[in-house]
């Protein structure tokens, strides 16, 4: 699985136009908060600073990407879990949940479209990242550490309209064509997003769910 998303995050570099900017904190500050408001999506603003705080971390390389025994790569989702959960103390475990969240967050966020055909799509980082999120606000929720915790709060209800923003950030300069009504379709059937569901719409499909898929906006 964390082989094909470095593959398809490796084509995604090589294929896309670096655009300079001065600040890149400013940059990602102002795209997010554009895409928030396209999106329709309030959150608070220590909420919005954390995620801007997050893009501009992932930019690097070596932030986002950890040492294996089989190289630098990203370890599998189901494996930060399972490290977070068996970590010796509190605060390691609630720094491997929150690395859980934040890598789930940024790879739905800025691949989406990457997940084609891959056994494991989006909606599996979405649900892991807001899961983690979610427990995370729980152990978070009294004492000092509690504005923090409204933060993960937030982003665990949030998870999936989050990503959506994020995806119009890693979309900016992207024109969506007819070759992406599948997979459009398929990201509204499995996660109900709603960015996916306008897209479609202004592309002419009227999406429809299938028998039984439960899917509601």
């Amino acid at each position: 699985m964390d082989e094909g998303i470095d593959a398809a995050m490796t084509e995604v570099s090589e294929s896309t136009r670096v655009q300079p900017v001065a600040n890149l904190r400013e940059f990602f500050r102002d795209a997010l908060h554009s895409a928030l408001e396209h999106q329709r999506l309030e959150v608070e603003d220590q909420t919005e600073c954390y995620v801007v705080n997050l893009l501009t971390l992932f930019a690097r390389s070596e932030a986002l990407y950890e040492q294996t025994p089989e190289g630098t790569r990203l370890k599998p989702l189901v494996v930060m879990l399972s490290e977070a959960l068996e970590a010796p103390s509190v605060g390691a475990r609630n720094r491997g949940l929150q690395r859980l969240g934040d890598v789930s967050l940024f790879i739905a966020g800025f691949f989406a479209q990457s997940f084609a055909r891959k056994l494991i799509d989006i909606d599996y980082h979405i649900a892991m990242g807001g899961r983690a999120y979610g427990t995370l606000a729980n152990a978070l929720g009294r004492g000092p550490g509690r504005v923090l915790g409204q933060v993960f709060a937030e982003l665990a209800e949030k998870f999936q309209p989050m990503v959506d923003a994020l995806n119009e950030v890693s979309e900016t300069s992207y024109r969506h064509t007819d070759k992406d009504i599948l997979r459009l379709y398929e990201i509204w059937l499995k996660t109900g997003s709603r960015r996916s569901y306008q897209l479609l719409k202004r592309l002419g499909v009227e999406p429809t769910p299938l028998s039984g898929a439960g899917i509601t906006h």
